[in-house]
């Protein structure tokens, strides 16, 4: 399964960074933290990003 970086799950879901903040619940900052080391994203992050992102469980591997 080929993975993406958070940025291109982002943009592939069509979200600016403002609007796919305001759906997960963070800030604009916190997702460009999230975007730029991706290692700091906790497991209950990573799945509101797959929900909505609207990726396939079996799709979410992002590069870490």
């Amino acid at each position: 399964m080929p993975k993406i970086s958070v940025r291109a799950a982002r943009v592939n879901a069509g979200f600016s960074q403002d609007e796919a903040a305001k759906k997960l619940g963070i800030s604009r900052f916190t997702l460009q933290r999230y975007e730029s080391d991706p290692k700091q994203i906790r497991q209950g992050m990573l799945e509101k990003m797959r929900v909505v992102y609207k990726m396939d469980h079996d799709n979410l591997f992002f590069k870490l």
